[in-house]
């Protein structure tokens, strides 16, 4: 525990426009859950939330044009961590994970 390591990482460039224009579409507010950060911690969580590649950055292996209002989509970090979790090593959609949370909240 706490021995430093050093590996390598790809990193895959992002464009803080597209961002900007996802967020203003949609607002800070989870796609998949409503997670709104604002409402639950207040000044801190303003302006708070993950933006989720539709199609994974890792699979169209080259420069792309983004648009923000497509290609984008603003979840909160728990939700896309299941999006990138998935199912049998797939991805989830946006609309396969929104009826799991449907089905569960509705249980309780």
């Amino acid at each position: 525990e706490g021995t430093v390591k050093k590996i390598n990482v790809n990193v895959y460039e992002r464009n803080p426009e597209a961002r900007r224009i996802c967020i203003k579409k949609y607002g800070c507010k989870c796609q998949v859950c409503g997670m709104d950060f604002q409402k639950t911690y207040g000044e801190l969580g303003k302006g708070f939330i993950h933006v989720h590649h539709i199609i994974p950055l890792h699979s169209i292996k080259s420069d792309y044009i983004i648009n923000g209002e497509t290609d984008l989509i603003p979840v909160c970090p728990n939700c896309h961590a299941m999006l990138h979790k998935g199912v049998d090593g797939e991805f989830m959609t946006v609309a396969e994970l929104r009826k799991i949370v449907r089905k569960a909240n509705n249980e309780n």
